[in-house]
């Protein structure tokens, strides 16, 4: 299942906004509104002139919610965490040219604030992922060590780990040196 450019962009940025989130990794990675400000503009997230102290604490607010609909055990019950989160939202759709880029659609009202920005954004990539029937793609990172989550956009739907690198790795030669010693008893 392939998703649209927008939609596979604005999960990544989900994905990246939850495990900023100290339950993910340990430490809190929006510490500041100017680390707010430069996950804004690492991910060009347009319209958001301006970051205040209650725009940081109504982003990380927002953190949990998200990742309720990673953890989420089947789809019944991932669309009733998107319809929550997209409750009382102001969703106004409105095609857009900006900044170089093609014709694309907005959901966030003009003049949103960043975690109304970010909150509708996601929503509206989490409900395509959930109406498209593909809902365990929204996984927690396999590796028992890790709170991160993940969006597995592989054909065979076979990613488990949030970094290959890191945790997969991390994991495979553990496994391996278990077998090692296992063989040499």
């Amino acid at each position: 299942m392939t998703f649209s450019h927008d939609v596979e962009h604005a999960l990544e940025v989900v994905v990246d906004l939850v495990n900023t989130d100290p339950v993910a990794t340990g430490s809190e990675g929006l510490p500041d509104v100017g680390s707010l400000r430069s996950f804004i503009d690492l991910y060009k997230i347009s319209d958001l002139p301006t970051v205040t102290e209650a725009d940081l604490r109504a982003v990380r607010a927002l953190r949990p919610r998200l990742r309720e609909v990673f953890e989420a055990g089947d789809t019944a019950e991932a669309a009733d965490l998107v319809n929550g989160l997209l409750d009382g939202a102001r969703v106004c759709p409105r095609l857009t040219n900006h900044d170089g880029y093609d014709w694309h659609t907005h959901y966030f009202a003009p003049g949103a604030a960043p975690a109304e920005h970010l909150l509708i954004d996601a929503g509206m990539a989490l409900s395509f992922v959930v109406v498209a029937g593909e809902q365990e793609r929204l996984q927690v990172c396999s590796a028992p060590d890790c709170g991160r989550v993940l969006v597995d956009l592989s054909r065979n739907r076979s990613k488990r780990y949030c970094d290959s690198r890191t945790c997969g790795n991390r994991l495979h030669v553990a496994a391996y040196r278990e077998r090692q010693r296992a063989a040499a008893v």
